[in-house]
This record gives structure tokens, sequence and C-alpha cells, in this order.
């Protein structure tokens, strides 16, 4: 176990010192485009079409401590877990059965099941046109204070829209610069060059769209940015598309699902995806679909928004993620992967299942599991779920027709979190909220739920939060009291990869980190939705 004292952290400042950090900080942040759009001043919450400002995103002034045996075998392991995903993702049966709407979680979960109809459709007509995908992955992890050791352990993996790449970049090097203007005042002999490790996250994610649009062989065709309306995340996805026009000369077009519902169509014979756009007389090819919208249902507020989902899904482009990757990202997948056999059926080549050319990784099945919780299906009738409840007090009391995983949450809800098949942050449920959340959840839905034990992160602590803009209008005054909070943390790693796969091929790479750091009186992790900070990590 590493020798750190988590309860030491951060290094004592003065009021003197701690303004200067707060400025090169904030300074650094500004100029090097670690941005957001502000919150929108009108009724109808919409960002101006030109933008005319933007703040900084919330950040830390100290990066996190972590230890650098689990932040070396986080990245190592991520090889494993891109080609993992790729084969969940082609596996056909697996998703109608783990993700469907007549087998699986699609029955009982409405946006999980017509996003699977939709699929299942165009594979009964015919229409899957690109054999190709694109995952722009990342995997987020705490650390778990086990017994007399730390251990990495997965929060999820994150096969759409994995957002914050370049702005975690950004926040590293900020860290890096302050590290070389201030020396951090000696504060920590901890915060040396040597623990600062390297990110450079934005050029791998660009690698990867760049390797799809290559693929799909039209050097002219552009990649096409799907993205929600009155994104405030802007500089996150831009810095992407700087990356895409400088280094490989591809140009993006960025539209939400509305405007596509006008602009695309499809010829009729090659299936191309063809955009057509005010400002330019000729029309776009379409090589490549990054999705940074439609992960959550407030994306579809019609069925007509799904019809264009589906007709993007129709086309020959390069999808990232296509539906069944999307699917393929699912918590119920990743509590169907925990079940006996279910992994090493996907890591093992035998028989050259996956071609012949595909690696057998049967021998990390060990260490991939060694990241996982325990969890199971709020739903579940398995005899090692029925096995638990024999082994704790009032598990005998009756409960009528509940199944044995809705009655093992119960009574174990205090070190529990039960996740539903959603992304983008502040929808599971935790601890002392699960019982009253059971009692009212219709027995038709448990089948959308899973049970997660919680990671029990090492606490005592702290960090430095920059805020990223006044609590209300008028209240920046300008003074450190407005703008820093020193708070108990808990920080989330997420590392990054990327894999371009069809049936007996996989090109996937580890690209990069980040870092989220949230105070531990919030439960959720999402920068974007406003839980925690963008920070990076000293190794220790």
């Amino acid at each position: 176990m590493t020798s750190f004292n988590f309860s030491t952290w951060p290094p004592q400042l003065t009021p003197e010192q701690l303004e200067a950090l707060t400025l090169a900080a904030t300074t650094y942040a500004l100029s090097h485009g670690l941005l957001y759009l502000p919150p929108s001043q009108s009724p109808s919450n919409t960002q101006p079409r030109i933008p005319t400002t933007g703040i900084h995103a919330p950040l830390s002034l100290i990066p996190a401590p972590f230890p650098r045996a689990q932040f070396q075998a986080a990245r190592e392991l991520q090889s494993v877990y891109n080609v993992l995903y790729a084969r969940v993702a082609m596996d056909t049966q697996f998703l109608d059965t783990v993700m469907g709407a007549e087998e699986g979680v699609g029955k009982a979960d409405e946006f999980t099941g017509t996003l699977w109809r939709g699929w299942k459709r165009i594979r009964e007509q015919g229409a899957l046109a690109q054999p190709l995908h694109l995952g722009l992955f990342r995997s987020d992890y705490l650390l778990h204070a086990a017994e007399d050791r730390f251990a990495l352990k997965q929060v999820e993996f994150n096969t759409i829209s994995s957002s914050f790449g370049p702005l975690s970049e950004r926040a590293a090097a900020m860290h890096r610069n302050i590290l070389a203007s201030t020396s951090y005042f000696s504060a920590s002999p901890h915060l040396t060059a040597d623990n600062f490790p390297e990110n450079s996250t934005t050029s791998g994610l660009v690698e990867g769209l760049s390797k799809a649009h290559e693929a799909y062989g039209v050097r002219d065709a552009r990649i096409l940015f799907v993205v929600q309306p009155n994104e405030r995340n802007v500089f996150d996805q831009q810095w992407l598309e700087y990356g895409l026009l400088e280094r490989h000369q591809i140009h993006v077009v960025r539209q939400t699902l509305a405007e596509l519902a006008v602009s695309a169509s499809l010829d009729p014979s090659t299936h191309a995806l063809i955009l057509t756009s005010p400002t330019n007389s000729s029309p776009y090819e379409i090589s490549t679909i990054y999705f940074r919208a439609t992960y959550t249902p407030s994306d579809f507020p019609s069925p007509s928004y799904y019809d264009t989902r589906f007709l993007l899904e129709r086309s020959r482009a390069i999808k990232c993620p296509s539906l069944p990757l999307q699917l393929a990202g699912g918590k119920k997948v990743q509590e169907a992967l925990t079940r006996p056999g279910v992994l090493e059926r996907f890591l093992s080549n035998e028989g050259a299942k996956w071609g012949a050319r595909a690696l057998d990784l049967t021998a990390h099945a060990a260490d991939i599991r060694a990241t996982w919780m325990g969890m199971w299906a709020l739903d579940s009738e398995d005899v090692d779920i029925a096995a638990a409840l024999d082994h704790l007090p009032d598990s005998g009391q009756a409960q009528g027709s509940v199944p044995p995983g809705t009655r093992l949450a119960r009574l174990k809800a205090q070190s529990l979190v039960l996740k539903p098949q959603r992304e983008g942050g502040g929808n599971n449920v935790y601890r002392e909220a699960i019982p009253a959340f059971l009692d009212t959840l219709p027995a038709e839905e448990r089948e959308a739920w899973i049970a997660m034990e919680m990671i029990e992160t090492p606490r005592g602590g702290s960090g430095y939060l920059v805020r990223a803009s006044p609590s209300s209008p008028g209240t920046d005054n300008g003074t450190i009291e407005n703008k820093v909070v020193r708070v108990e943390v808990i920080s989330e790693l997420g590392i990054f990869g990327y894999a371009l796969f069809r049936e007996g091929e996989v090109v996937e790479r580890e690209v990069g980190w980040l870092v989220r750091t949230k105070g531990t009186e919030s439960n959720e992790g999402g920068v974007a939705a406003g839980f925690s900070v963008l920070d990076s990590v000293v190794l220790v």
C-alpha cells in the first residue's frame, strides 16, 4: 500500500500564496481555452448564436494525489477494455438479450427500448450500410480503501459523448505551468515535475476520428459533430475540431438533431450521408458521425428526433458510436459482464471466433474483474443473490413477490448505489435514499436498474476548488472568498481510448486521462452537470 496519507492533502498555504495561485490558474485557463460559455441569462435558457464572452471551467488549484501504481495499471488496462467493448458491440445476440425490448432492459426502460427497436428494424431491413464502428471511450475509476491497500475500482465505462478530454489536457498543463512558475511555493515534496504526468488526450482522440475518416475513403468528406442545442461545453468540442483541421486537414460540421432533420439525406444508391448547408452551395458528404448528443431522453423531445437518429444509423458514414456500441455502454451490460464466465467469453478467441488475427485476452480477465465492485440486477433471481440473503438479518421477512435482487438492495442500502440506464450525471440513487426509492419503484421498472456496492474512497483529503462563476449575478468582487473553497474531496480518474473496429479487426489505443474532483457532500461526478471540477494528478 502507498504510504501516502490523504488526510495531509493539500499542503498548507498562506492567504497570499492562495491568491497568487488562484490568479495564475484563472489567467492560464482564460488564456488557453480552458473555458465554458457562461450560463444563459435569457428566460428561455438559450445561448447566443455568436458568443461574446466565456468563463473559465471549474477547476482545482492543486492536483489530486493518486498512487503511481494504480494510475499506471488503469492506463495499461484500457486497451483490454477497448477490445472488450468492441466485441460486446459486435455480439448482436448478447445485446438483444441484455438490452433489447423483447428479452432485456429495453422492456422496462423506454429510452433504451426505443433505441434498440430502431436498431433491430434497420437490421431486419438489411439497411446497415457501414460495418465499421468507432468508439471514443472513457473508463472511470475511484480508489477503494480496502483493508490495508488501495484498489482501483471502475465506476462506469462510457461509450458515447466521453467528454472533457481536451479541457482535462489543459487542466494538467495549467498545473504544470503553475509548478514551473511558482514551484507551489515548495509547499510539498510531492509537487515536483516527475510526479506530473504528461497528458495528450486531444491528439489521441483526434487520431481516432481521423482514422475513421481515412477508412471511409473519401478525402473531401467531412466529419459531423451531432451536438445539443445551447451547449455550454463547446470549447471541449472545438479543440477536437481544431485538431482535425490543423493536423489532418479534415473539416467538421456541427449540427443539432433538429437541424439535421432538415439538412440530412441519404444518397439512394450509395447510402452516403449528405448534408446541405446555408453557408455552402454544394452539399457535404459525411465520413464520420461523432455524437456529443443523443445519450439522454431529453435529446429526443418528439418521435421525429428518433427518426433523424435512425436515418444517421442507416447511412454509410462511420458512427461514433453506432447504436449497438451505444447500447453496449449500458449499466446493464456492465452488470452482465460480472456474471460467471461472461467476461471470459468475450476475452477469449477460442476457435478464432473474433477473427484469425484477434488477440486472446483471457490472461487479463482477473485484472479486469479486480476493478469491479459487486453488482447485481434489481430483478435478479440468481442463486448467489438468494444465498447472500440467507446470511443477512431480517432477510426472512415476508416480501411477497419481491425478487431477491430488490430485497438484497434494501437490506444493504447503506453500502449501495442504484444505477439506471442513463448517462450525463444526476440519475443515481444513493445509500439512505434507496429504501424510499424502492417503495415507489414500479415492479415492471426493476429490470432497468442495477445495484452496485459503493466504492469507499480514502477519507480526509481536501482540495482547493475554484468556482467557474459567482453563484449569483453581481456577487463576484474578485476576492478569494468568492472564488475558492477548501473542502474535503473525492477525485475520479478517467482513462481515454479509441477503437475502430469491424468483424475480425480492432484497431485501438489508450490515448490519455482526466481527473474530476468533487466535494464529498456530492454523490455525482459530472462537471457539465455542475457537480465537480476539472483536475489533474500528482503521482504519489
